[in-house]
């Protein structure tokens, strides 16, 4: 049987956020966001370069999803090859 995540099910969280020096807003659920802070931490990055870099490379894509979209997928993907890696 499956369950709820820790907390429950929790709604996206807006926040502000410079790219490229302009501001920029996003949604993301906590569990997301909470993610992507300990990707920046892991990588001695600001957080809003990190969100900038995944930015660069969503741009280039042939139909660019949203800018939200792009960090859950990338942050999914991240997950995925550290579980293929046996990393922590």
């Amino acid at each position: 049987m499956i369950a709820a995540p820790p907390g429950g099910f929790v709604g996206p969280v807006k926040r502000s956020i410079t790219i490229a020096g302009h501001q920029t807003s996003i949604s993301l659920e906590p569990m997301f966001w909470e993610v992507l802070e300990a990707e920046a931490v892991a990588r001695a990055l600001p957080l809003s370069a990190l969100v900038a870099q995944i930015d660069a490379l969503r741009i280039v894509e042939r139909d660019p999803p949203n800018l939200a979209s792009a960090l859950r997928t990338w942050l999914l993907a991240q997950s995925r090859d550290e579980g293929a890696s046996g990393s922590h």
